[in-house]
């Protein structure tokens, strides 16, 4: 997998999981621990997306 093909994977990984926090949050008894879990999972992809592509430029 190029290295463009992998950051266009967690770009959709990123989005999906914008998409289901999203969706958690606006549910009347949303779990405040799962909405956690997902900020933080998605925080991740973010670095390493961010991460990647620092490391493309230099």
């Amino acid at each position: 997998m190029s290295l463009q093909a992998h950051v266009a994977e967690l770009e959709r990984r990123h989005q999906a999981l914008e998409k289901e926090l999203r969706e958690e949050m606006i549910r009347p008894s949303s779990n405040d621990a799962r909405v956690a879990d997902l900020k933080r999972r998605k925080l991740h992809l973010k670095d390493e997306i961010t991460r990647l592509r620092d490391a493309t430029l230099h």
